[in-house]
């Protein structure tokens, strides 16, 4: 999911932790208040970069804006791949750790990926590339675990871990949406308690 403009050579160590640094703001500025409400004068702000600085590493707001989805992608399939679904305790650990980051945020903020899908899908290509990109990546991290399930044959017969990746993901995004909406985390609860119970894996 790399989505550099500039080749990594050319950046110096301190010119990777500036890079990174401005990319950290814009993430944490664009899940509060949306890529729209976001402006390069508020990540230049929040970063503590001069506008030159911001332009050199990026040509323009499009650019910054892609280079957070990679970065949301990354943080997320990086923590997805710490995981351990391949056991009932793991699973059970994992699902408890999604609800209650959604209960810590009382519902707000959504999916940090899939907000910015719902954003960027249908007005940048790139963007919604890479977003298709992590979620598949997401995908595969959770069928990581589940297919080590199905191979201890603690899913029930015809159940494909692969699908059943894609569902839970689904389940997840649909949960979290409604979590947003509602100010709850009732619906992410029974929608991945939903798909692990019939795939028995509750």
């Amino acid at each position: 999911m790399e989505n550099d403009t500039q080749p990594r050579s050319r950046l110096t160590p301190k010119g990777e932790r500036t890079r990174a640094r401005i990319i950290d703001a814009a993430a944490g500025l664009i899940y509060e208040h949306g890529v729209a409400g976001t402006t390069l004068d508020d990540v230049r702000t929040a970063a503590g970069v001069s506008g030159s600085q911001l332009s050199h590493y990026f040509a323009g707001k499009d650019e910054l804006v892609q280079a957070v989805v990679t970065h949301q992608a990354g943080r997320i399939v990086g923590g997805q791949r710490h995981a351990d679904l391949g056991s009932a305790e793991g699973l059970r650990a994992w699902r408890d750790m999604v609800i209650a980051a959604a209960a810590r945020a009382g519902g707000a903020g959504g999916c940090p990926l899939g907000s910015l899908g719902s954003q960027l899908a249908e007005s940048d290509p790139q963007a919604r590339a890479l977003i298709a990109d992590g979620f598949e990546q997401w995908s595969a991290a959770i069928g990581d675990g589940l297919r080590a399930r199905h191979a201890a044959g603690s899913l029930p017969a015809g159940v494909s871990p692969d699908d059943l990746a894609v569902a839970l993901l689904a389940a997840v995004q649909g949960g979290l949406l409604m979590a947003q909406v509602q100010r709850s985390t009732r619906p992410l609860e029974i929608a991945i308690d939903t798909i692990l119970g019939l795939a028995g894996a509750r």
